[in-house]
């Protein structure tokens, strides 16, 4: 199952200035990927370089947004970490792990059907070198960026375990990536389960994200009544966009400058 909400077209305007959004009457929250969104891709998801202003970045606008701003990632919540140096509100693994609170311990819930992804993953590593496989505990996902010729045996393999999971996982498509998760985890269930809560509550959801995998994010902070920004070429339901990682990262830096 892929998330692919509709209607989908090309977004072709600027988002406002996000100071805009950030007025004393708290209207806004403020959900952003990570992967090709706030850092360049990489080769491999251990090769990504975080630029030294980006954790500052965020943290002064979790402040500014009274905490209402939550990183949305596919990554394993604890790899995110890792590599930003801070824990923020953030879901993990497409939305397998949420959490609420900076440094909140997050519950790892067994998926046994993923035991018979990763013997099978296994073998078809070996078969193509250049596969690198990221189990992240509750999701599993093989990257064929570095040898794109296997991409039609790895989403026929991964297709099949799904499928034959009973209903247990799903298929997850993304750029040089297949993954394979429980189902229904998705990044609009968890920016929606975010916004039951404060300090989200009662706010609209701005959601900013670069791959198919932000779909479902985008299509669950419209229904809320909020906005969507679309980083990077591709078609889309977010009716706003910018070109890569670079000017997402001036977008909100210039939230700073402008209110000081």
């Amino acid at each position: 199952m892929h998330d692919s909400p509709s209607p989908v077209f090309l977004p072709d305007s600027a988002p406002p200035p996000l100071h805009s959004l950030t007025d004393p009457s708290g209207r806004w929250s403020l959900f952003l990927d990570f992967d090709g969104t706030l850092v360049e891709l990489a080769p491999t998801p251990e090769a990504i370089v975080v630029p030294p202003r980006l954790p500052s970045l965020l943290r002064v606008l979790s402040m500014r947004f009274d905490g209402a701003l939550a990183l949305v990632t596919g990554r394993s919540l604890s790899n995110l970490d890792r590599h930003l140096g801070l824990s923020l509100p953030a879901a993990g693994q497409h939305g397998a792990q949420r959490r609420l609170v900076p440094d909140q311990p997050v519950a790892e819930h067994p998926v046994p059907a993923l035991d018979t992804v990763r013997y099978r993953v296994s073998g078809l590593a070996g078969d193509w070198p250049g596969l690198v496989v990221e189990d992240k505990g509750s999701t599993l996902a093989v990257h064929y960026r570095g040898v794109p010729e296997a991409k039609r045996e790895v989403t026929a393999l991964l297709d099949e375990l799904a499928r034959a999971s009973s209903g247990e996982l799903e298929l997850l498509t993304g750029k040089s990536v297949c993954e394979v998760r429980p189902a229904g985890a998705n990044k609009g269930a968890a920016l929606e389960a975010f916004l039951r809560e404060p300090p989200f509550a009662g706010r609209m959801p701005l959601m900013v994200g670069d791959d198919v995998t932000d779909e479902a994010g985008f299509a669950a902070a419209l229904n809320a009544g909020g906005a969507a920004i679309k980083v990077g070429e591709g078609e889309s339901c977010a009716p706003w966009r910018l070109p890569a990682p670079q000017a997402v990262r001036n977008w909100l830096s210039a939230a700073l400058e402008e209110r000081g």
